[in-house]
């Protein structure tokens, strides 16, 4: 999924509880696997920031190149101003987009 083009909110929201666990019937399952994919859309994101942030890398002792990296600094404002992984799951979850299953139940 491509988490730059999300309707995820950005700020705190308050959520209706029975919608956040009506896909398991517990409140506390909805939020465990919810917190496993910001987890995972956290990596990614922590991924993709770290090879962005090296195609701008420079390797000399030169501390005014260090400073004045534009062209990271730039990167790095994008990244923190995208919404943050936990509201990108709940997002992802209250759409219907996050697979999960219970393996102690049997089908």
């Amino acid at each position: 999924m491509d988490h730059k083009n999300t309707n995820a909110p950005d700020t705190t929201v308050t959520y209706d509880k029975s919608k956040v666990e009506a896909p398991t019937g517990n409140i506390y399952e909805a939020i465990s696997i919810i917190a496993k994919r910001a987890d995972q859309i956290n990596g990614d994101l922590k991924k993709e920031l770290v090879e962005k942030l090296d195609e701008f890398a420079t390797y000399s002792d030169s501390l005014d190149e260090v400073f004045e990296n534009k062209e990271q600094i730039e990167v790095s404002k994008f990244y923190e101003k995208l919404p943050k992984g936990h509201a990108l799951a709940v997002e992802e979850w209250l759409n219907d987009k996050v697979y999960f299953r219970n393996s102690e139940k049997k089908d």
